[in-house]
């Protein structure tokens, strides 16, 4: 069995698995039955876990976000999707290895998939950039929305990153113009677009990827204009304060759900999605077929209708008169 990685405000959890595991050493080296007290400690386990996880701040939300053991976009298509067949390069520059996409079937129906991948271990994540794309990967995923619209294929998104990469590279082959495009084009794609956002959804690198018809969040990912860490440089002058901006900043999917920005909020295992990625992939199937059932006989111009009326509500607000 894996070793599990736990948060600091995990420690009390931490103890009692630990235990849990010692005791199940001394039943495998002895003849002596305590399988009775293994099955009571898994269960005040069980019971603390939830516990813990039925009240955390916007700042363990953050930190469950970015587990490095939480599942990524792969692990889903490969759990979700069938005759998954992925596609490489922008046509322009290069191919952006913490973009990956192509053709595959959901339920039988040919799609289009593309998400963000941080990688696993030290050398994956550099060739894939810990998830921060350049101009290339958001014009790859452009070219591969494109080629769904073309064949009137539903597009599948899912959205992992810290942000788009800030690099002087990156700048010079016009990030920004990428990220602008990808907005205004996916504004206006004539096919259903269903948005999930996994883990980090980080300002304009997640929303070239998240211009959608049905934005579903997982229970414990994030979605921000920017990271607590760079909002408190900002204010404060110091990443110290993150977790102050983290309160402030409104990132959990139960805010965002309050506020209209989300459609539908998707609970994940006890302990998170890391915990339990079978059972994620699971509960993510059911809320995907459910998601795609709604929009999937819209014409294209009520798709865009609604899309158009989607963006204009972000922001909307009521003034209300003295007196009144």
């Amino acid at each position: 069995m894996a070793k599990k990685t736990f948060l600091d405000f995990e420690t009390p959890i931490a103890e009692l698995e630990n235990k849990i595991e010692e005791l199940r050493y001394v039943q495998t080296e002895s003849a002596v039955d305590i399988s009775a007290e293994i099955t009571q400690l898994a269960k005040k386990s069980q019971q603390l876990t939830k516990d813990i996880y039925s009240d955390l701040t916007p700042w363990q939300i953050t930190k469950i976000a970015r587990h490095a053991e939480r599942p990524y976009t792969m692990d889903y298509v490969n759990e979700l999707f069938t005759h998954f067949v992925e596609m490489h390069g922008d046509r322009h520059f290069s191919d952006d290895l913490s973009i990956v996409g192509g053709l595959a079937r959901f339920n039988g129906t040919p799609c289009m998939v593309i998400g963000q991948q941080k990688g696993r271990g030290t050398k994956e994540r550099g060739l894939r950039n810990f998830g921060m794309s350049k101009p290339e990967g958001y014009r790859k995923a452009l070219r591969l929305m494109k080629t769904a619209e073309k064949f009137k294929l539903p597009v599948f998104t899912f959205v992992d990153t810290p942000g788009a990469y800030p690099g002087i590279d990156a700048e010079e082959r016009g990030q920004s113009e990428a990220i602008g495009r990808n907005i205004f084009e996916m504004a206006q794609l004539e096919v259903p677009i269903i948005v999930t956002i996994i883990g980090e959804g980080g300002s304009g690198g997640a929303l070239a990827i998240s211009v959608g018809d049905q934005l579903l969040m997982l229970q414990y990912s994030i979605y921000s204009v920017i990271s607590p860490e760079g909002c408190a440089s900002i204010l404060w002058k110091t990443s110290e304060k993150a977790q102050e901006a983290a309160d402030a900043l409104g990132i959990t999917a139960h805010r965002l759900k309050a506020l209209g920005v989300v459609d539908k909020i998707i609970n994940e295992p006890v302990g998170g999605a890391h915990r339990d990625p079978k059972q994620m992939a699971t509960f993510l199937k059911r809320a995907l077929t459910d998601a795609y059932r709604q929009i999937k006989d819209l014409k294209a111009d009520e798709l865009l209708e609604r899309r158009y009326n989607r963006l204009q509500s972000y922001g909307r607000f009521t003034d209300i008169k003295p007196g009144k």
